[in-house]
């Protein structure tokens, strides 16, 4: 059974395309769930992080996070960085 209090939101970035990353998807409880599972599913990296995905998850899908979010995301960024290299044995 869902967690309904579960909550997950999928980022996307593409530096060539992107001006900032933008929300692609967002939800609760099941949808949470398979947000997750799909990212599992595709090699995405998660990361777990509370209060972020609780402020990202006021933003609209297709929306650019606001440059008051920046830190935060430059931190996940890094996060996912890093575990690309490793992946690629770096």
């Amino acid at each position: 059974m869902a967690d309904p209090r579960q909550q997950a939101v999928a980022l996307r970035y593409d530096e060539k395309t992107d001006a900032a990353p933008v929300v692609v998807a967002k939800g609760k409880g099941r949808t949470a769930e398979r947000i997750l599972e799909l990212a599992k599913q595709n090699n995405i990296p998660i990361r777990e992080d509370k209060d972020l995905v609780q402020v990202l998850s006021f933003l609209k899908i297709d929306q650019e996070i606001p440059p008051e979010l920046y830190q935060a995301i430059a931190a996940l960024l890094a996060f996912v960085y890093r575990l690309n290299q490793q992946s690629q044995g770096r």
